[in-house]
């Protein structure tokens, strides 16, 4: 090489450093992102991007795209982004499924929950609803706890099948209760909903939006909420927390990105987000979903995510919990 090949190449190689990650960062975004649902449009987490995604595209200054890559309860849309550019304009809406129950249930999954991303930012809860049968004597949860250890092995629960969020929830309310009930597993907790009404199922710790109209005309009664403290979303209701310290089960949701992800991107994203969430037009639908804004710092949502993967990791364990 030429001390005048040299000095060339040097000169280009100081020019492409200043388009480096920091330099790209200051002035992202330049063009739309998309962001995956790694779920099927119509459900939860699609629509929760739908009310998310035009608000946070207009602080971004650019359009957000929902882009829904379901299978594999959630895997094929997050390994998609797990092995996705870290530029910033591919990101993930994930939720306790894929982040924080999925990879204790498999691990075989295609990416590491950790390794593998970089946490944005959390962004949503959603508690669930213990319900059971009008019948039931048990008119608040601490009876309903009292009535299970007087008959141990004689009641049961109702689950949307084995290894979801809703047989978790139950597991989680047993080991902290010390109790003996029975798992009847369905294929959807719709399907429960009918034997919780006439007294063959005993309880169902069911999504906010799907249980609580059962509550409102008169069907089934409401003892508590999975929240870790009382929730708007269903004024009145106590948080189990009261009766079991510590309890807590909910579907977080949370954006992503590809590990790597630049510094300046994260923090550009986590504060358009935050804002989002402040909106009151953003905050009504998702009240509507039975979901509460969170909100919060990259750092406190890592915190989170260990946090949820150990819990989970040892009710797994502890009580031989497997998938479908």
């Amino acid at each position: 090489m030429t001390k005048r090949h040299f000095l060339q190449w040097t000169l280009t190689a100081l020019a492409l450093s200043a388009f480096g990650p920091a330099a790209l960062a200051q002035s992202y975004p330049t063009k739309a992102i998309r962001l995956v649902v790694p779920f099927p449009a119509g459900g939860a987490t699609d629509l929760f991007a739908r009310s998310l995604s035009q608000k946070l595209g207009e602080k971004l200054g650019v359009s957000l795209v929902v882009d829904n890559k379901p299978g594999a309860g959630g895997t094929l849309g997050s390994d998609l982004v797990a092995k996705g550019v870290a530029d910033g304009y591919t990101l993930l809406l994930a939720t306790s499924s894929t982040h924080s129950i999925g990879p204790n249930l498999n691990p075989r999954m295609p990416y590491d929950a950790v390794r593998d991303f970089t946490p944005i930012g959390q962004v949503g809860n959603a508690p669930s609803i213990m319900l059971v049968p009008n019948s039931s004597p048990a008119k608040t949860v601490q009876e309903w706890i009292d009535l299970a250890r007087k008959n141990p092995g004689r009641l049961n629960y109702a689950s949307s099948g084995n290894g979801t969020v809703v047989q978790l929830t139950a597991e989680l309310f047993k080991s902290q209760a010390n109790l003996f009930v029975v798992h009847i597993p369905y294929k959807g907790t719709a399907l429960a909903i009918p034997d919780l009404v006439s007294g063959k199922v005993d309880v169902l710790f069911d999504s906010l939006p799907t249980g609580l109209p059962h509550v409102k005309d008169g069907r089934l009664r409401a003892l508590g909420v999975t929240s870790a403290k009382r929730t708007p979303l269903a004024p009145g209701l106590p948080a189990i927390a009261e009766v079991l310290p510590g309890y807590e089960s909910t579907t977080w949701f949370g954006l992503f990105g590809p590990k790597g992800l630049p510094p300046e991107v994260v923090q550009r994203v986590n504060a358009a987000a935050n804002q989002v969430l402040h909106d009151p037009e953003v905050i009504d639908k998702l009240t509507r979903l039975g979901i509460e804004p969170v909100g919060g710092t990259p750092a406190q949502f890592t915190q989170m995510l260990a946090s949820e993967s150990a819990k989970w990791k040892k009710i797994i364990s502890e009580r031989k919990i497997t998938s479908d």
